[in-house]
């Protein structure tokens, strides 16, 4: 999907969450809902798990696209900046891009050359790009958050531990900014 966009598409925020919907957060939805339906819950509590595992997913792929950007080769286990050196282009660039318009330039011409990478890194780093993106994990992080704190109620000491581990690892940064 991401290889084969226009280059409209490449630079429009909403084809990129939509991407990053359909590659992490759509399984990790359906697998929730799943779960619930398959335990006899009801078709509300199962779409509160579906929105948990949206957003969750959301979140997740978001920090990967972070982590592309501010980690080491090491600690990713693949290559850093693999996404830009593939022209793949993620939240930060697109974040980029809204405060230097000329950033749009070189996506434009494919960032195909090292020479373009670098100037787009260049101009990513004194963006707010990865904070704004970071800002945008930790929103879908907190809109998991809410999902699971709209289930109901239980006395069930297990399900009060989860559910609140869950959310205070949601709401964690586990990234580097």
């Amino acid at each position: 999907m991401q290889m084969t966009s226009t280059s409209e598409q490449r630079v429009s925020m909403e084809y990129y969450l939509q991407n990053a919907y359909y590659k992490t957060a759509s399984l990790i939805s359906s697998s929730c809902k799943a779960i619930s339906l398959l335990a006899g819950q009801t078709a509300e509590v199962s779409m509160l798990a579906f929105e948990y595992g949206k957003n969750l997913g959301l979140a997740f792929q978001l920090i990967d696209d972070i982590l592309d950007f501010t980690g080491t080769s090491a600690s990713l286990g693949k290559g850093s900046l693999s996404g830009i050196r593939h022209g793949i282009i993620t939240a930060p660039i697109l974040f980029a891009i809204e405060e230097f318009p000329q950033v749009d330039a070189i996506v434009e011409r494919g960032l195909d050359k090292p020479a373009d990478i670098d100037l787009a890194l260049d101009y990513l780093g004194k963006s707010c790009g990865i904070q704004k993106m970071s800002e945008l994990a930790t929103k879908h992080a907190n809109l998991a958050a809410e999902a699971i704190d709209s289930l109901p109620e239980s006395d069930d000491e297990d399900d009060l531990r989860s559910t609140w581990a869950l959310i205070e690892d949601l709401t964690q940064s586990h990234y580097k900014n």
